[in-house]
């Protein structure tokens, strides 16, 4: 079952490189969408197989591989990574249809979207640890041709910059996990938590300190963010919804799996610490946002204030806070997605993403409504309004952290708010008053009229809004095949332990 979703886009890629003769681009689509709806399908179906009354690891496939080195080709799926295995193949194949105007080697292009998506499944699924970290760092060169290839006028910088950042942050992981097993004298990356008996909490602490920052760019945190806005300004639209939507999930997963699940008694002592983190990431990612003007550089700043979130929960350790995590991921995941998506199609009709220059856009006649209505719903969402997958996501985090860290809670609180402010600013600048989308000449006409969108070019930002939608009115389904994970790695002995004997 679960091999399969790495067969799938692995072998998938090859075949695309591999096969003899010219191909046009929509050829070469049209196979990557079959390949891709493959993989969506084959993960309903593992959904089907998964039984969320259980916490633990199901499914579980294990082949020895290099024992002398502790590498075991070992997968699993629990409540945690199962709805992200979910949110990756929904969003490739979303990135994948999106990606119509790819006019040079569009064989390799969707062969990258092939293998990072096929790296992003591993890296869910792995139950070693070394394993994990080569499918964490197989989605790093494909992604960085993703941006110095196909990405815009500064894509060499954004590109150089992400690799180099990326490259650290794997350098960080790898070295905490062999450090591991160097200060353990065991070569087994398996995922068991350390306890005191085992390693001094000095030495726990600063191998959880490795992967903090690592996994900390990856998601990202401040200051290690500086990576982000510029690869989503210079990526295209599907890349950026890849970026976003699943690519920093890994860091958000890590930060669960590997740094509170290997760690829990260096992370209860850690954690005041990293709550003041996340509050800060939260104000720093908000307000960052509402000084922007271009408008994906606004979304991409949001990202990194709506990813404090998870590192708050996390902090907080609660059964709620952890599932609130978990739903953070996952409506992050979509909304982010949605929103690049519109900003994409802005600029794709407009050439311009500047807000101090659109206007109108909402305009039922000569601009465009259904992109402006989509953003609005995005926006609203991301704003955390009821009914809406951000307004469980971040109830669950505040009402879950709100006991444990009540002033780092309080002061993202406000950072959920700023949200509001930045994307109002978003949407009255660029889709409401007179439509204007170029600088008038003095004395010239503001009125001007926009090509009209084909329905089918928003069918995945459609799609995506009935999901942000469906999980904001109905949550019970995706915390139903959480809660039993989340929860039990909130109760892991050894972090009850050391949280009810930290000062309050």
């Amino acid at each position: 079952m679960l091999s399969a979703l790495l067969a799938i886009p692995f072998l998938g890629a090859l075949g695309l490189m591999l096969w003899p003769g010219e191909l046009s681009l929509e050829k070469v689509r049209r196979a990557a969408l079959a390949l891709l709806v493959l993989q969506l399908a084959w993960s309903l179906r593992l959904l089907l197989q998964f039984d969320p009354s259980f916490g633990g690891m199901q499914l579980q496939e294990s082949i020895p591989w290099i024992e002398s080195l502790g590498l075991e080709y070992r997968l699993g799926v629990d409540g945690l990574s199962l709805p992200l295995v979910l949110v990756n193949a929904g969003l490739t194949l979303v990135s994948a249809y999106a990606s119509t105007t790819v006019t040079q080697r569009p064989r390799l292009y969707f062969a990258l979207l092939l293998v990072i998506s096929g790296a992003v499944n591993g890296a869910f699924l792995s139950l070693n640890l070394l394993l994990f970290f080569l499918f964490y760092e197989l989605e790093l060169i494909p992604l960085w041709l993703l941006i110095s290839v196909w990405g815009g006028a500064r894509r060499a910088y954004a590109a150089t910059k992400f690799l180099i950042f990326t490259a650290v942050s794997g350098g960080l992981i790898l070295a905490a996990f062999l450090g591991l097993a160097l200060v353990t004298g065991e070569v087994d990356f398996s995922l068991t938590p350390v306890l005191g008996g085992q390693l001094a909490m000095g030495t726990q602490l600063l191998l959880l300190g490795a992967l903090l920052v690592g996994f900390g760019i990856k998601i990202p945190l401040v200051p290690f963010h500086t990576w982000l806005p510029d690869a989503h300004t210079e990526a295209s639209t599907p890349v950026s919804v890849l970026l976003a939507g699943v690519l920093l999930k890994l860091g958000t997963y890590g930060l669960l799996r590997f740094c509170l699940g290997l760690f829990p008694e260096a992370w209860a002592v850690a954690a005041p610490w990293l709550a003041i983190w996340a509050a800060i990431s939260v104000l720093y990612g908000s307000l960052a946002a509402i000084a922007q003007r271009d408008m994906k550089r606004m979304v991409a700043y949001s990202s990194v204030g709506h990813m404090g979130y998870v590192l708050l929960a996390a902090a907080a350790a609660t059964p709620v806070s952890l599932l609130g995590a978990e739903f953070q991921m996952v409506s992050h995941g979509l909304i982010s997605a949605l929103l690049f998506l519109l900003v994409g199609e802005v600029y794709t009709t407009t050439g311009i993403r500047d807000l101090d220059v659109l206007r109108g856009l909402l305009n039922p006649e000569r601009g465009l409504p259904l992109t402006g209505s989509l953003m609005i719903v995005g926006v609203m969402a991301s704003a955390g309004l009821p009914g809406m997958a951000g307004f469980i996501s971040e109830f669950l985090v505040f009402r879950g952290s709100l006991a444990t860290f009540p002033v780092a809670t309080v002061a993202s609180m406000v950072g959920s708010g700023l949200t509001a402010v930045y994307f109002l600013l978003l949407v009255n600048r660029a889709f409401f008053g007179r439509l204007a989308v170029t600088p008038p000449e003095p004395g010239g006409p503001l009125d001007i009229r926009l090509p009209a969108v084909p329905l089918l070019r928003h069918l995945p930002a459609m799609v995506l809004t009935v999901l942000v939608v469906a999980i904001g009115l109905a949550p019970s389904g995706l915390g139903f095949l959480s809660e039993q994970a989340t929860t039990a790695m909130s109760q892991l002995p050894a972090l009850v332990t050391a949280i009810s004997g930290r000062p309050a």
